[in-house]
């Protein structure tokens, strides 16, 4: 095998792929604003937010960065990351929310 055609194996999406990824972009957004603006469960709206922009930056990730093309090591390092970065978020909500 060849290994200087692994670049060529690489299948990118499609613009049709490209252009529904970035309308669901566009009304992740959408509700992004909307659940700001809306203050009917104001404890919970940051939660919201935060599920919102965690969607909107795995479709980022997966399409626009092309991770689905990556091997395992690439994706378990991205997996170790977040789950560092929730780890940490869900440490300091708790704190905030029980003092």
């Amino acid at each position: 095998m060849d290994r200087g055609n692994v670049e060529t194996q690489i299948h990118a999406a499609t613009y049709r792929t490209y252009v529904y990824v970035w309308i669901a972009l566009l009304v992740f957004l959408g509700i992004t604003i909307a659940v700001a603006k809306l203050s009917l469960l104001a404890q919970y709206s940051v939660i919201g937010s935060l599920l919102i922009a965690s969607l909107k930056a795995g479709l980022v990730l997966v399409f626009f960065m092309h991770l689905k093309n990556e091997g395992w090591i690439v994706k378990g390092m991205l997996a170790l990351a977040v789950g560092a970065l929730t780890f940490i978020i869900v440490l300091t909500f708790s704190d905030v929310w029980f003092r």
